[in-house]
């Protein structure tokens, strides 16, 4: 069992939190999430052209590459997070220029030494798989492919192939943080997801509030939830952690009462 198996296991949605490393006090902000009931974590690694994200992933990236942040100090965090939080799932979300700079085979290693599960690369579409795929795949991480609203049944059997942890579904075709989909068309694309797939699916792009969150997990394994997150670091800065912790409770005690009025 992974511990993807078990955060997707338990009777109930997991809520999948996104924090971009090395934004705001980054280690206090992920025991934050733990401690608050996040399920999944997804840490972003912050890189100066984030095309698939909204304005404030962006202005993240940009804080925390202003503060010199790493692809080393990003394994850092990743280390210490997995001494303390030995079986949340940690994901590294990013893009493929800092993945495999120092080569995939490199950068595939220093994941499993730090601990990471599983890395979300998103411009690296499935059909060039070979680019961090296989290497991935050898160190025992699984590599999480994106499905989004004009992902058809031509291309989903390669999207899939390949595929672990779970499937992200970007409900919207945009950036992160800006609109949401209708929930008629999520509820529908779940059902046509977890008809091709064993994977646990989860819902991204535009939640940003507990409502939101509640209403796809009647339908989704997992709600992913970024932007918000990173507006109340935005907001509170180094001191943002207890206001992290708090809103992660809200969309978890919402998540768990849709799946309990599901049932």
């Amino acid at each position: 069992m992974t511990r993807f198996t078990a955060a997707f296991g338990k009777p109930r949605t997991a809520l999948v939190a996104f924090i971009t490393a090395g934004d705001g006090d980054t280690a206090a902000n992920l025991d934050a999430l733990v401690a608050g009931g996040a399920d999944v974590i997804e840490l972003g690694m912050p890189f100066t052209d984030p095309m698939a994200d909204g304005p404030a992933i962006q202005a993240a990236n940009l804080r925390s590459l202003a503060k010199g942040t790493t692809t080393a100090d990003i394994f850092a965090i990743a280390t210490l997070f997995r001494a303390r939080h030995p079986d949340t799932p940690l994901v590294l979300m990013g893009y493929a220029n800092p993945m495999t700079i120092r080569g995939d085979d490199w950068f595939a290693a220093e994941c499993a030494k730090a601990g990471v599960d599983g890395v979300i690369c998103v411009d690296i579409p499935a059909e060039e798989d070979p680019e961090l795929g296989p290497a991935l795949r050898a160190a025992g991480l699984d590599l999480i492919r994106l499905a989004t609203p004009t992902t058809d049944t031509a291309r989903l059997p390669a999207v899939l192939s390949g595929a672990g942890g779970f499937l992200y579904y970007v409900s919207v075709a945009g950036i992160t943080g800006q609109q949401q989909a209708a929930q008629a068309s999520i509820d529908e694309a779940v059902v046509r997801l977890k008809a091709a797939t064993d994977l646990p699916v989860a819902v991204g792009f535009g939640v940003r509030t507990p409502e939101q969150a509640a209403q796809i997990a009647r339908v989704a394994d997992g709600v992913v939830v970024g932007s918000a997150f990173i507006d109340i670091i935005a907001e509170h800065g180094d001191a943002a952690a207890p206001y992290v912790e708090t809103f992660t409770r809200s969309l978890v005690d919402a998540i768990h009462g849709a799946k309990e009025i599901a049932a």
